[in-house]
């Protein structure tokens, strides 16, 4: 059991990482890392002295959060290596797949849009199709019209083409219904199927008491007729659907009669009013598959009771099956990619959009400067392995880093900036590097007296202090008001090297700080978006929107809208 101070040195360590990781330290994620290593102690005295640390930290300035993050940066350093070697890509194989006999396919169901779990599976099946030398398909599972959009659609397809994969052909489910009608018929025919008319309430009561209804023993004739009737528009949505008859005794929850049809009479994004009858997944994916070529189906391991359903199907069908493998979700720590949830989110104004920076939708991490490069190996990491993987948001920003790092320009900005007026002979021109190695350029200045420093680093300030502005010169503070009046540096040592703008160089900007979008009860954290106001220096006035800079000591920033000066911060 650690002590009082053994307790809050713990704290303050995981505080000081969350607030540098996300802007501000969350209580409830703070609590979650202490509690693994402080047994013994009551819960209500831990969380008590959480809010008190947290509260402590989230008042730091960034200098002083700096500082205390300095002790602790080797460990942190070390245990991200250590994650980042346990997670790291494992041999890729498929069992039964072999080059020359492979073809698999992406199956997005357009009604919304894509996350970075689907990164998994999208680079799977992109790998797999490179070392088997195969082919993959984009098929749209777009059997839905309740939900489903053209907009959602050409969503995916922007979002894949960013990520860099090519697809050997496109299909849509609703372009092949007279085909699965087809076989709908057929299974109904071989009686294999029946038109159920048991209300929601009455269908699931039987399904958990593992009882059969009435309408199951039908013949097959009148299930085709009532089939017919369906397709026809005779009933109501509701009135009736069409199920497979399975086993009601199963232990597989999803063998007892499931829904491989029912009636939706939405207008459809593709086929307008066409259809009435619309198939479920489990009708539908299995059927395009076999007919597409698809040789191998890749998808994560919730899906995997309905395997004997899908290959049950195909085989009272005589169509070929394809060979199946499972592999784990990946998912965010602190995050949400429910489709409902974020919906409620956009909905309610609590976020901006599918593309807000704190989501993890390809969109948001687009605009947030996530590199698809770092997406692509953060997703393989766990391979094929059935053990669910929750990662730190830090392993992909990490990943990023090491992308963007080489080529990131590096500016000055300030924050909550305080003006300094230095007494000087003379303007001069200064000449600084947009990258401190390699050839990458210069941006120029003609200085005077006039500058401008973060709040930050004025703070604590005292007459006699020396400072270094970087690459420019050493100042002495001479006294420190609303605004600070120093003087050259007579060649004492300075205390700090801090980051400037000069006056008639700079423009105004704001930095977005992403946060942790969920609390550590999944509920919307409200705090989790905060904006920094200060001058970022006039080059800045020839970046390209989009473009990934480096703010010295304080991090990583796109340039969102170039119009407002408006940048989002990536990481550290």
């Amino acid at each position: 059991m650690p002590t009082d101070d053994k307790l809050r040195q713990l704290i303050m360590k995981f505080a000081v990482k969350n607030a540098v990781d996300f802007g501000k330290a969350d209580i409830g994620s703070v609590i979650g890392k202490v509690i693994p290593s402080a047994k013994g102690i009551p819960i209500d005295e831990i969380k008590s002295q959480v809010k008190e640390v947290v509260g402590e930290v989230n008042r730091m300035g960034r200098a002083d959060l700096e500082a205390e993050y300095e002790k602790h940066r080797d460990e942190f350093e070390k245990k991200a290596a250590e994650t980042v070697k346990r997670t790291e890509k494992p041999n890729m194989v498929l069992d039964g797949a072999f080059e020359g006999d492979f073809a698999t396919r992406w199956p997005p169901e357009p009604s919304g849009y894509q996350h970075i779990g689907h990164a998994k599976p999208i680079f799977l099946e992109d790998e797999f199709r490179k070392i088997y030398k195969g082919k993959f398909f984009l098929y749209f599972d777009d059997t839905n019209p309740e939900k489903e959009k053209q907009e959602y659609v050409d969503a995916d397809k922007a979002d894949l083409q960013w990520l860099g994969i090519k697809f050997d052909k496109e299909y849509y489910a609703s372009d092949n219904m007279e085909k699965i009608y087809e076989c709908a018929k057929r299974l109904i025919e071989k009686g294999n199927a029946y038109v159920c008319m048991c209300d929601q309430e009455t269908m699931k009561r039987n399904r958990n008491s593992m009882e059969e209804c009435d309408h199951r023993k039908r013949a097959p004739k009148e299930n085709l007729e009532e089939f017919n009737k369906m397709l026809a528009g005779d009933y109501q949505e509701g009135g009736a659907i069409l199920r497979f008859k399975g086993d009601m005794k199963s232990q597989n929850t999803v063998m007892r009669d499931p829904t491989i049809a029912r009636i939706k009479t939405d207008r459809h994004y593709r086929q307008g009013t066409k259809y009435k009858v619309w198939p479920t997944y489990d009708l539908a994916a299995p059927i395009n598959d076999s007919m597409q070529g698809v040789t191998d189906v890749l998808r994560s391991k919730e899906y995997e009771l309905r395997d004997e359903l899908n290959k049950k199907i195909l085989h009272l069908l005589g169509l070929r099956t394809p060979r199946i493998h499972q592999f784990a979700r990946l998912n965010i720590i602190g995050n949400t990619t429910h489709k409902r949830e974020i919906r409620e989110l956009v909905a309610s104004g609590a976020i901006s959009g599918w593309d807000d920076p704190r989501l993890m939708t390809f969109k948001g991490l687009k605009r947030r400067g996530i590199m698809p490069a770092a997406i692509r190996e953060f997703a393989l990491r766990a391979g094929m392995t059935k053990t669910d993987s929750e990662l730190p948001l830090e392993s992909l920003l990490a990943e990023n880093k090491k992308i963007i790092d080489p080529t990131a320009k590096h500016l000055f900005f300030v924050s909550n900036p305080v003006a300094v007026k230095v007494d000087v002979d003379e303007a001069k021109e200064v000449r600084l590097k947009l990258h401190p190695s390699g050839d990458h350029g210069h941006r120029e200045y003609v200085i005077g007296g006039a500058f401008y420093i973060s709040g930050e680093d004025a703070k604590g300030l005292k007459k006699g202090t020396v400072l270094r502005l970087k690459d420019t010169l050493d100042i002495k503070v001479l006294s420190k008001g609303k605004t600070i009046t120093a003087e050259k540096g007579d060649g004492e040592k300075a205390s700090k090297i801090v980051q400037w703008v000069a006056e008639g160089n700079y423009v105004k900007c704001s930095v977005l700080i992403p946060g942790q979008l969920m609390d550590d009860r999944d509920n919307f954290n409200p705090n989790s978006l905060e904006t920094v106001e200060g001058y970022v220096e006039k080059y800045a006035e020839q970046l390209k929107e989009h473009e990934v800079v480096q703010f010295e000591r304080f991090g990583y920033c796109i340039l969102d809208d170039k119009r407002k000066m408006q940048f989002i911060f990536i990481s550290k």
